[in-house]
C-alpha cells in the first residue's frame, strides 16, 4: 500500500486539485480528545482511487485547497461512521465535506446494525482482517510511526472497494437516495456547534 506524507502547502494543494478530478474520494481523520473539549486533529487520509495522501495538519498552516475540496459539490466525500470527523472538519476548517455519505449508513439500509464498525464490514465484503491497534495511539505526537501511517492509510485503501460494494446493494433496492438523506441529516445534526461552557 503506497502512500504520500504531505507536510507541506504546495503538496496540498498538488494533492487536492487531483482528488477534485475524481467524482468520488475516501476521507478520515485521526484525532485526540483525552482532556479537551473539541477533538484535535492529528491526521487526515485522502484517497481518489488513485493516489493515498496522508495529510499532516501539524505542519501546515492554510488549508484552503483542502477546503475547496471539502465544499466541491462535484466530487462525492465518503467516510465510514463520521460522526466525530464531521465535528473535527466543523471545528478545524469551518465547513463541512459535501456531498458526503456514511457507508456506516448505507450498511444499515443492507441490514447491518446501526453502529457496525469499519474493520467488521471490510472482514465481511473484502475478507481482510485489519489491525486495529493504533486507533487509540497519539496522533498528535510526533515523528509517527510506520505502524500509526499504515493504520491510517488502511482506513482510507479499504473504505474505497468497501464503498463500491455497498453502492451496487444499496442502488441495487432502491436505498441510494435514502442513504444520502440520512448522511445529509447526519451532516446537519453535527453541523450545529456545541457550546463549550457547556461541556462537562
Amino acid at each position: 500500500m503506497e502512500f504520500q506524507i504531505v507536510t507541506e502547502f504546495a503538496e496540498l494543494e498538488s494533492v487536492c486539485s487531483k482528488a477534485r478530478e475524481s467524482d468520488v474520494v475516501m476521507l478520515d481523520t485521526e484525532f485526540v480528545r483525552i482532556r479537551t473539549y473539541y477533538p484535535k486533529l492529528g491526521l487526515i487520509q485522502l484517497y481518489d482511487g488513485e493516489q493515498l495522501s496522508l495529510i499532516d495538519p501539524l505542519t501546515i498552516s492554510d488549508f484552503t485547497p483542502f477546503i475547496e475540496l471539502l465544499k466541491d459539490t462535484s466530487v462525492l466525500k465518503v467516510l465510514h461512521a463520521c460522526g466525530e470527523d464531521l465535528e473535527v472538519f466543523a471545528n478545524s476548517f469551518d465547513c463541512m465535506p459535501y456531498p458526503m455519505v456514511d457507508t456506516q449508513i448505507m450498511a444499515a439500509f443492507l441490514g447491518h446494525g446501526l453502529s457496525t464498525g469499519f474493520a467488521t464490514l471490510v472482514q465481511e465484503y473484502l475478507d481482510v482482517e485489519l489491525d486495529k491497534s493504533e486507533s487509540r495511539a497519539d496522533w498528535v505526537a510526533r515523528p509517527l510511526t510506520d505502524k500509526q501511517l499504515d493504520y491510517a492509510a488502511a482506513d482510507v485503501y479499504y473504505l474505497w472497494p468497501l464503498y463500491f460494494k455497498l453502492f451496487a446493494k444499496v442502488e441495487a433496492k432502491e436505498w441510494w437516495e435514502a442513504a444520502q438523506q440520512e448522511s445529509d441529516l447526519l451532516m446537519q445534526k453535527r453541523g450545529k456547534t456545541p457550546n463549550p461552557e457547556k461541556a462537562i
